[in-house]
């Protein structure tokens, strides 16, 4: 037998990847001359001509090495968002939560709707809800770390690409990112008078509103106005007697952003200030919704139908301020970036989703064969009063000829904030009836070095360490009993200290002028978390530091002329003392844990292609299995009566997750687009159409027949008209067009109560740059 060398198997993994994807067209085209150099991708909000017949695909440039680099020279794992993508997903007002599944191995969900989100990136996420939660999953917005899950929601508007970088980015983005990490980078300021405006009507009232305008100033000076308002009727009926709230799931979310830029030879100053004005409904809780025995939607079920007792309302305000300065002096480049963040937040929901309780007849909903059975009210609310971000970083690079570059800097982040937590009786007009508060005080700092060395003209090496050093201080107090609503004294506090050093060594091997191999061994760490959430419960709880080491194989190849681009990755990590997050299976109350080991490994294929001159296609696709590895790991399951399938534990009420999944974490992940365009008259007529797929997950720690979420298809189209070079643009749309509607999150205390995705909707858009 003939074992195959590491070429053979690059070119087989390349040949499997294209070989289904391509018509016939697409080869046909590789006879002919090569076309000339790829050029710069334009902006995202540039005018987009129709394509040329023998178009190219458009390089694209990362930044995920702090470097402006081709994304085929990148060792990891990579995936882009930008332009008429952007425009196609965001068309509909979808918050931050349209990212889910747009990129292999990632997943993205929330608890609360259009805030706090949760990312996961191959499977390791948090599904912790309180408000100074922790996520392996760094954001970085326009260069600046946003650790609050309250400021990782901001708007995606006026962008010109959003990048994932799958696996630990433990070395030049530190802590809090052993599962990789998600940059935005805004449209920044120009030197000409430009703009664009863009207004959408569509289904229950949306009006979505978005422009920029770039203003030159001088011959150093510019600026650029960027401005985002979302707004949507309410569009699902509470009908119950005396209702408190009687029409739901209406939003206003509004955002402006203003950058200023100077430059002026081998210095340049970028000033940015932000705010967002989010106000709706926090996300509806549907009790009795899941069908016992099943993982179905119960029969007779309505998504416009809300029965329910209690109040619902959520806000949100967040201000941000960043300076971004560079400096040429010689062969050295030096940085600044300080950013600032502040934030407020209130969120107030009926929880136990249905109206009633056991003691407190009716209750309900009854579904037919399914009568409601609530046996508590639970109505709370969460509130951020007071929340303040700064970080710090300055950093030298290499800027001159040779087989090495080099990055050096250091990194300070602290972090103020205080969270309420509420609890509400829902049978005395939602009167205050418990009342807990938790202060922490974060800070950590830093010191990293990244060295690029051409060790000869085919390969490439890259190597970086990072010492972090971090600290909390933590209290929390209960002044108001939640079950008596009598005064109380509990008090707690405590103090956590970690340091870490991170690292990373990957290479670059050059195959040929179109194709790259690349190994990457690089490890992550997220510093301890604290969970203070005594509103329900008498004890704090703290997860220690986890730590993460990652390995993975790669191929990234330009194709047929350079008219497609593939990437197939292969990657095997293993995390020590993951933190997760157990519910008490009988109130609403959350407690940290650390498992002693998870494993995740699979599969990751990134694909772009020009396949005739009228069509363009992308496809992305992920196989990630993920493993608890904790044989003394117990937890406590649902306590709605579901069907548990997890071993018994030792203690009466616990059960084993030992070899179970992670929770929200799907095996299989894929997502395609397809864009049709064809010149009529003056312009273009175009379609666009892409589609989402996850398979199953576990929304919790253990497994249970109820709270395993369905594999779900979503599908999105587009059809409109440009003209004038562009500049105007006319379309229909529709999101879940097919309107698939299921579960897919729970609350699993409280009758089999459910959380489902958006329905379809749809609209009109029009867009114009000038």
């Amino acid at each position: 037998m003939t074992v195959p060398t590491t070429r053979t198997l690059a070119r087989s993994l390349i040949a499997l990847a294209v070989a289904g994807a391509f018509p016939l067209q697409a080869y046909a085209q590789e006879a002919q001359p090569a076309p000339a150099p790829e050029a710069v991708a334009a902006p995202a909000q540039s005018p987009q001509p129709a394509p040329a017949a023998q178009e190219e695909l458009e390089t694209v440039i990362v930044t995920a090495n702090r470097r402006s680099e081709n994304i085929r020279e990148v060792p990891m794992a990579i995936t882009t968002l930008s332009g008429e993508k952007l425009d196609v997903l965001t068309s509909a007002g979808q918050d931050i939560r349209f990212l889910a599944g747009r990129s292999p191995s990632l997943n993205v969900e929330s608890d609360y709707g259009r805030s706090f989100p949760r990312f996961y990136i191959r499977g390791l996420g948090n599904t912790d809800f309180d408000l100074n939660a922790s996520q392996p999953v760094g954001l970085v917005y326009d260069d600046i770390v946003l650790e609050s899950p309250m400021l990782k929601g901001f708007p995606v508007f006026d962008v010109d690409q959003v990048e994932v970088l799958r696996g630990p980015q433990g070395t030049l983005f530190g802590r809090n990112s052993p599962a990789g990490v998600i940059k935005f980078d805004s449209a920044r300021p120009g030197d000409k008078f430009e703009g664009y405006g863009s207004i959408g009507f569509g289904k229950d009232r949306t009006i979505n509103a978005e422009g920029a305008l770039n203003v030159p100033l001088n011959e150093n000076m510019a600026m650029r106005f960027s401005l985002m308002s979302q707004h949507r009727d309410d569009r699902v009926h509470n009908d119950r007697p005396n209702a408190p709230v009687r029409d739901l799931e209406g939003y206003h979310d509004n955002a402006a952003r203003i950058q200023l830029l100077y430059k002026n030879r081998d210095f340049s100053a970028l000033f940015g200030l932000k705010h967002r004005d989010m106000t709706g409904n926090a996300t509806l809780f549907r009790a009795n919704i899941i069908k016992k025995g099943t993982n179905d939607i119960v029969d007779g079920w309505r998504y416009d139908y809300y029965p329910t007792d209690g109040y619902n309302e959520q806000w949100l305000k967040n201000t941000g301020a960043s300076m971004r300065l560079r400096w040429q002096s010689g062969d050295l480049a030096f940085h600044s970036i300080t950013g600032y963040e502040k934030a407020k937040f209130f969120s107030w929901g009926d929880v136990d989703g249905g109206f009633g309780a056991v003691y407190a007849p009716p209750m309900g909903p009854d579904y037919p064969g399914q009568p409601a059975f609530i046996p508590f009210n639970s109505e709370t609310a969460d509130g951020m009063p007071h929340h303040k971000q700064l970080t710090q970083e300055f950093r030298v690079e290499s800027n001159y000829k040779g087989p090495m570059q080099w990055i050096a800097g250091a990194y300070y982040f602290s972090e103020d904030l205080t969270v309420e937590s509420f609890n509400k009786d829902t049978f005395n007009g939602g009167a205050p009836k418990g009342y807990a508060v938790q202060n922490q005080d974060s800070t950590s700092w830093a010191l990293f070095g990244s060295v690029n060395y051409q060790l000869t003209d085919k390969l490439k090496m890259r190597a970086g360490v990072r010492y972090t050093d971090d600290k909390k201080d933590f209290d929390a107090k209960r002044t108001v009993n939640p079950f008596t609503g009598a005064p109380d004294t509990l008090a707690h506090a405590t103090e956590v200290e970690s340091h870490n050093v991170s690292w990373d060594l990957s290479g670059t091997y050059e195959m040929s002028a179109d194709t790259n191999l690349y190994a990457r061994l690089a490890t992550g760490y997220r510093a301890p978390s604290v969970q203070g959430r005594i509103l329900f419960g008498d004890t704090i709880s703290v997860a220690d530091a986890e730590r993460a080491r990652s390995f993975e194989f790669g191929v990234k190849q330009e194709l047929f002329n350079r008219r497609a681009r593939v990437s197939a990755t292969v990657f095997r990590y293993d995390v020590k003392d993951l933190q997760l997050t157990a519910g008490s299976g009988a109130v609403n109350q959350n407690r940290l844990v650390n498992a002693e080991r998870a494993t995740g490994q699979g599969i990751e294929l990134d694909l772009q292609a020009i396949l005739t001159p009228e069509l363009r296609m992308t496809l992305g696709a992920s196989y990630n299995d993920t493993m608890i590895k904790d044989s003394g790991l117990f937890v406590s399951p649902c306590g709605s009566g579901c069907t548990v399938l997890d071993r018994a534990g030792p203690l009466p009420g616990t059960v084993s997750i030992d070899n179970n999944d992670l929770p929200r974490a799907p095996k299989l992940t894929a997502n395609f687009t397809l864009r049709w365009a064809r010149p009529l008259g003056d312009g273009e007529v175009f379609a666009y159409t892409d589609w989402a797929y996850r398979s199953e997950y576990n929304m919790f720690l253990y497994e249970a027949k109820e709270y395993n979420a369905k594999s779900l298809l979503e599908g999105g189209l587009r059809l409109g008209y440009k003209w004038n070079d562009g500049r105007y643009e006319a379309a229909i749309y529709g999101r879940n067009i097919t309107n698939k509607v299921q579960v897919t999150a729970a609350i699993d205390f409280n009758n089999l109560t459910g959380i489902v995705n958006e329905p379809r909707t749809y609209g009109i858009q029009f867009k114009a740059f000038f």
